[in-house]
């Protein structure tokens, strides 16, 4: 369960939900497999139904996607901008599905095609949501450290700010895979009060050039472990990162490295079905917020960058204090 505590920066947490997350099967464009195909976005919403459906059954309050489960990351492909099209479609789905089962949702991310009302030209935004039990959106994020593959067909969201939100379960900050490696996004928002940052992700083994594969084959599954758990710890904050995995029994599909998980300061990584395995699943956690605030009381982090001459100077001091 989520406790809240007993600080009054708590007071937005109206009850204690669990957390849950599944790590999905990130479909491929060709092979014999009974699961979703790339490219595929009405079969692979069904799934994640079936996932958020079961996860509401089982008292959860929270469900996050991995980035890209509607569609997998093909933006070659000659279908790929039109099934982009849709995403208010898929959305607003999401939205029907988060009310009628009254859970959170984050959804993942959902590329969404729109057109610059400068040039009147195409362009591909990689978004995520948070979506309340009532059906609500309460926060948009546009991935803005977009990986290198990802620069020529994506827009990223430069210089806004990384802004957090009220949900049901606290302050949030939403962030987008390979956010994850900067530790300068994470800051902003624990400066703008978030409490618990979400990160889907689609993060493969692959993600690494061939001398760092000789090193270590699995040099990325090192990377996300290492730098997940860091990141809670040194903000203070709950880290909740939810990667792509691969079909159950076929793990060398893309390389998925999985390895979802929550991840508190103290405790490390939690999720016992999905930390360990690039195996598509389901994990829910209780997490307890008031291990955030006891971490605080530990580290002070947070009081030392909110502190006047603080030493280190940051993009969000131009707008106040934390």
């Amino acid at each position: 369960m989520i406790k809240p505590s007993n600080t009054p920066s708590q007071s937005t947490v109206s009850f204690p939900p669990p957390f849950v997350f599944a790590t999905l099967p990130a479909p491929l464009i060709s092979g014999p497999l009974r699961h979703p195909q790339a490219l595929d976005p009405e079969d692979n919403f069904a799934r994640a139904s079936t996932f958020i459906t079961s996860a509401a059954k089982r008292g959860a309050h929270l469900a996050v996607l991995p980035e890209y489960h509607l569609t997998n990351w093909l933006p070659q492909s000659p279908p790929f901008p039109s099934l982009c099209a849709q995403w208010k479609y898929y959305l607003h789905r999401y939205q029907a599905l988060a009310k009628e089962h009254r859970i959170c949702i984050v959804p993942g991310t959902i590329v969404e095609l729109h057109n610059d009302e400068a040039t009147g030209e195409e362009k591909l935004l990689n978004v995520a949501y948070f979506i309340d039990n009532k059906g609500d959106v309460l926060g948009r994020y546009q991935k803005k450290n977009l990986w290198h593959p990802e620069r020529e067909h994506l827009q990223s969201s430069t210089h806004a700010p990384h802004d957090a939100f009220d949900t049901p379960i606290g302050k949030v900050g939403l962030l987008i895979c390979w956010d994850l490696a900067f530790p300068e996004a994470f800051r902003e928002l624990i400066a703008a009060g978030a409490k618990i940052i979400i990160i889907p992700a689609f993060w493969t083994l692959r993600d690494c050039t061939e001398y760092g594969l000789r090193l270590n084959p699995k040099a990325e599954a090192l990377f996300l472990e290492s730098a997940v758990t860091a990141r809670a710890y040194e903000n203070t904050c709950c880290v909740v990162f939810v990667n792509a995995g691969a079909s159950a029994g076929r793990t060398d599909e893309g390389a998925y490295a999985g390895l979802s998980t929550v991840a508190l300061p103290f405790v490390g990584a939690m999720g016992e079905e999905t930390m360990r395995t690039a195996e598509e699943g389901m994990s829910i956690v209780d997490v307890d917020m008031e291990v955030v605030e006891e971490a605080e009381k530990n580290y002070g982090v947070r009081e030392d960058l909110a502190r006047d001459g603080w030493h280190y100077t940051y993009r969000h001091q131009e707008k106040g204090k934390i």
